[in-house]
């Protein structure tokens, strides 16, 4: 059943259609639109798949006394299409692209400048938690040396741990005394000029008699 006619131009602009795209692409007529005077754009709906909300468009031609005529068809997104973004020469497009890299290069050298100084920062902290640490270690040190360290308690004046000093020393002067040599002496009742124990003495080659009486 032909879709009802609803502009003077609907026939002729349908076979306009048919020479461009198949019949069965062709759906019902939707409302005109007055583009200006003496062009009317009459409008189908397109059965094509994947073109929802898109128009079957015929631009027809009428002027007094003369003949209506078909300027050019075309399919035309309507109010409700979805359509893609407009198209853009590719020189813009890459002018925008290298100018959005270099404001990202300037934004990567502000954050590499900021790394850098918090970097730094951290470092310097670490520096002087080390030298602190050191300076803890060194003092534990001292601590545990002087904890070591032999401590004596000193009793009363001159004793060390109950021992007498001067006791230590007696025993020193005693062996002093036993090394040294012992001369025999003579008898009190003896006789300086009794010569009867010449002959005996041999530990020397001088009697201490002798020496006794110079």
């Amino acid at each position: 059943m032909p879709d009802a006619v609803t502009t003077p131009y609907s026939e002729l602009a349908r076979r306009a259609l048919l020479e461009i795209t198949p019949d069965e692409t062709i759906g019902a007529e939707v409302e005109a639109i007055e583009d200006e005077p003496g062009v009317t754009s009459v409008r189908f709906a397109t059965l094509l798949p994947g073109y929802p909300g898109w128009h079957w468009t015929v631009s027809v031609a009428h002027l007094d006394g003369e003949e209506p005529s078909v300027l050019e068809a075309e399919l035309l997104p309507g109010d409700t299409a979805l359509i893609a973004p407009d198209w853009v020469p590719w020189a813009d497009r890459l002018a925008e692209m290298k100018a959005q890299e270099a404001r990202d290069g300037s934004e990567g050298d502000s954050d590499d400048e900021d790394d850098d100084e918090s970097g730094d920062d951290e470092d310097d902290d670490s520096e002087d938690d080390d030298e602190s640490d050191d300076d803890d270690s060194d003092d534990d040190d001292d601590d545990e040396s002087d904890d070591d360290a032999p401590r004596g308690s000193i009793v009363h004046g001159g004793d060390v741990d109950g021992v007498d000093i001067d006791d230590l020393d007696q025993p020193a002067a005693d062996d002093e005394a036993d090394e040294a040599p012992v001369v025999p002496g003579a008898h009190p009742e003896a006789d300086l000029d009794d010569d009867s124990h010449a002959d005996d003495w041999d530990g020397e080659d001088e009697d201490p008699l002798e020496r006794r009486r110079r």
